[in-house]
């Protein structure tokens, strides 16, 4: 579970936050702040991964708390979440090491899209000791380049992996080839060469699971 917590002095805004994150899944908020001095005294309280960061709080700006931020939390991943769209906040906000950048209001898929970037870089950071240039514009870009910049085997098409790795993303307890065939829509072969694909490439595994009858069942998930 990545460990977030939430600085928002509207607490309405905060639960929206939240509920994206437990529909998301693999998040739990840890903490909300509804100033500058909470969010510090929180973050030295508690061990978190990401921060939800309004700009407009009560007491200061969330812009102008990020160098303190960078400087005692070097490896927190900030979000900045914000109704302003002026150049110099910008700036700041990048210049500062915020992972991304989301103005108000928030849309669930924009919020998803920013979280994501925060398990693609983490999981980049930890299976790697060294980088090539390729990893480093994954990790600047926050896009996913695994499937897309190596030549796919016959019977693999992009745009149903992306939708395979989408619906493996969503389903915290699995799903098996009989499942998944159903929801794209194709025989079982189909779906089992497209989850054995994504095994094969190290981005998902299977566990056999016992039904009622005992009967082994093959169910598979997104690593």
């Amino acid at each position: 579970m990545i460990k977030v917590a939430i600085a928002e002095d509207d607490f309405r805004v905060a639960s929206i936050h939240e509920q994206f994150l437990e529909k998301i899944g693999g998040y739990k908020v840890v903490g909300k702040a509804l100033n500058a001095l909470e969010t510090f005294s929180l973050l030295e309280k508690e061990t978190v991964d990401v921060l939800l960061l309004d700009n407009y709080l009560p007491d200061h700006s969330g812009v102008s708390l990020l160098p303190e931020l960078r400087k005692k939390h070097p490896k927190l991943d900030i979000i900045l979440i914000t109704a302003s769209t002026e150049g110099a906040v910008v700036e700041s906000s990048i210049r500062n090491g915020v992972l991304d950048y989301i103005v108000k209001p928030v849309t669930f898929n924009r919020f998803k899209m920013a979280l994501n970037k925060v398990v693609s870089r983490r999981e980049l950071f930890e299976s790697k000791d060294e980088f090539n240039q390729s990893a480093i514009d994954q990790i600047f870009t926050g896009n996913s380049t695994k499937t897309t910049t190596v030549e796919l085997p016959k019977g693999i098409d992009p745009l149903t992996l992306s939708k395979v790795e989408e619906t493996l993303r969503s389903l915290e307890h699995g799903i098996n080839a009989e499942a998944l065939s159903e929801y794209l829509g194709a025989s079982r072969t189909t779906a089992r060469r497209y989850l054995e694909y994504l095994i094969s490439i190290g981005k998902a595994k299977a566990e056999l699971e016992y039904g009622i009858v005992g009967r082994p069942e093959r169910k598979y998930y997104l690593v």
